[in-house]
């Protein structure tokens, strides 16, 4: 709690500095990070309501629908990601889970360094992958955001690929389009690829 108490006041004396374009934008982008943030909080406190129904056919598949499913990777203390999803369900048989309104993020060093929102995603628990499909919004660690069809996510250690109608944005100077976006690994860089369109504004 002192932790997030310091970031806000600094965060808070930053803002204060910006001029009024600048605070429109950083307004924007902290919405979508608080909204994140409290989903996670209150996704804590939820009760799953499970309803498990087993399915008739020859391979005898389970199949399981719930009410806020939350999916964590943590690996020697080291947390990788956290997805959270208002609804869907579990196929223990196929080993995929579909979660519908998602909010996640991803870490780097125990520390988020990229948080996202879609209105569908999966986890295949065989390879690792989590895809996001339609209305995906992410903001990165510097405060670049990214809006795109498609975004599939392989491991931290693997580069992440952000699909179809790629929009890239920071604060007020830079706008790019793109057909894909390739975000390397570390999260602190990112390359786009099939008829880009960048501008650049002057700051001021």
């Amino acid at each position: 709690m002192r932790n997030i108490k310091e970031f806000l006041k600094k965060l808070y004396t930053k803002f204060m500095s910006f001029d009024k374009r600048k605070k429109i934008y950083c307004i924007a982008i902290s919405f979508v990070i608080f909204v994140m943030a409290w989903a996670f909080i209150s996704a804590g406190i939820i009760t799953g309501s499970f309803n498990r129904s087993q399915l008739k056919n020859s391979e005898n598949e389970q199949k399981v629908d719930a009410l806020g499913i939350i999916i964590t990777e943590t690996k020697d203390t080291k947390k990788y990601f956290e997805i959270y999803g208002e609804t869907g369900h579990y196929s223990n048989d196929h080993s995929v889970a579909t979660l519908h309104n998602v909010i996640g993020n991803f870490y780097k060093d125990n520390k988020v360094s990229m948080s996202f929102q879609s209105s569908k995603g999966t986890y295949d628990e065989k390879t690792g992958v989590i895809t996001l499909y339609d209305n995906t919004y992410i903001v990165l660690e510097d405060g670049v955001s990214l809006k795109t069809d498609k975004l599939v996510w392989s491991g931290s250690d693997k580069e992440t690929y952000a699909i179809g109608n790629v929009v890239i944005q920071k604060g007020d100077e830079m706008v790019s389009t793109a057909q894909k976006c390739i975000i390397a690994a570390g999260y602190d860089k990112f390359r786009i690829e099939g008829k880009t369109v960048t501008k650049v504004y002057k700051k001021g």
